[in-house]
């Protein structure tokens, strides 16, 4: 047993020379979670595996400035709003309001300089069981079209039981739609392997429902049961198991591409959201969220184009597990409110849990 620290070095510069940091937070058993402070984004994650050999387990690159152009969100926080929002605007109190385009028609993951790709404040802390980082943000009124001055903090800690919590709070003095999420890409074999695709891990997530889509990947408002269709990992299923089958949802998103309506008790309840096993490595991952949805991505759209750590990013090579509030919450009344209006607080906890399973 050692003991857990914290570290801090330089990781380039952007185009107009600001300095970029890197945080290399590691606990007590040699888990180890790096962060800069650009995106927040999470670029590395050493977790061990049956036989405790350690790799790298998540999508990403090895300076800033692939970051700042190339890369489909790899470990960055998102905001103001991750997912979708038709036609890039909403009615908020009778006004309108219009946000930029970044996906086709829509506006995708907060617009093209959302909180992905601004510089956040951050200060490292450690506590008897755990390191973290604190990472602050003003978001200014008018930013990336959003209206209010929108006060962020996002805080990483790492615990000494392999558990990476993300803890998210957020106060505006202006109403305003917030949902905020973590975008890393896993592959629990290990980046480094041989395996090239995460099909074969098997997954189960706590869900009965999730949210259709059409064409452009916009929810229709509907909530549809999983039951008989390739939606459903209530109980465990390979990824891969059912991922061509011919299914206009699937043929939509190009595979899974899809927000699930989370089984909870309460609204707000801390739980099991999806659980991810390797068989090989035996590596496991937990979610468990706060938030009342959970996106997962299969890597659809990675094809080979993109390279980092010493890694090709082929087709399918990393899943995504986005806790959040259903995609076009604002314009979907019938959804899960999404609007933060003055005096209230934006809470929101979400915990990864490394474990291994033979």
């Amino acid at each position: 047993m050692g003991t857990h620290t914290i570290a801090q070095q330089d990781f380039g510069q952007l185009v107009d020379g600001t300095s970029i940091q890197l945080f290399t937070l590691m606990n007590s058993h040699g888990m180890m979670v790096k962060v800069i402070d650009f995106g927040g984004i999470v670029t590395e994650l050493q977790v061990p595996d049956k036989n405790n050999q350690f790799d790298d387990i998540t999508l990403g690159f090895e300076s800033v400035a692939p970051y700042c152009d190339a890369s489909p969100y790899f470990g960055a926080l998102i905001g103001r709003f991750g997912n979708r929002i038709a036609q890039a605007c909403f009615v908020l109190d009778g006004k309108t309001v219009q946000l930029p385009c970044n996906d086709g028609a829509n506006h995708l993951h907060g617009g093209v300089a959302g909180f992905h790709r601004v510089k956040w404040n951050a200060t490292p802390f450690e506590t008897e069981e755990a390191v973290g980082l604190h990472l602050t943000y003003l978001s200014v009124d008018g930013d990336q079209g959003y209206p209010g001055n929108l006060h962020v903090t996002v805080t990483y800690e790492l615990t000494n039981d392999n558990e990476l919590h993300v803890r998210y709070h957020a106060v505006t003095d202006q109403a305003t739609p917030v949902n905020l999420t973590q975008h890393a890409y896993f592959n629990l074999a290990g980046i480094h392997q041989k395996t090239s695709n995460i099909l074969g891990h098997e997954m189960m997530i706590n869900a009965d429902a999730y949210t259709p889509v059409n064409s452009n990947l916009i929810p229709t408002g509907s909530i549809t049961q999983v039951t008989d269709t390739p939606f459903d990992f209530r109980v465990p299923q390979a990824i891969g198991a059912r991922i061509d089958n011919v299914d206009q949802q699937l043929e939509y998103g190009k595979g899974y591409d899809h927000n699930y309506v989370l089984n909870k008790v309460t609204p707000t309840e801390f739980s099991l959201a999806a659980k991810v096993r390797e068989p090989i490595s035996g590596r496991v991952l937990e979610l468990w969220t706060q938030e009342p949805g959970l996106q997962f991505y299969s890597g659809n759209f990675l094809d080979g184009s993109l390279t980092g750590k010493g890694c090709n990013y082929g087709h399918r090579s990393g899943f995504c597990l986005e806790p959040q509030h259903y995609p076009d919450a604002p314009n979907q009344p019938s959804f899960p409110n999404v609007i933060l209006r003055p005096g209230e607080v934006y809470s929101s906890h979400t915990m990864y849990r490394f474990l291994v399973q033979a």
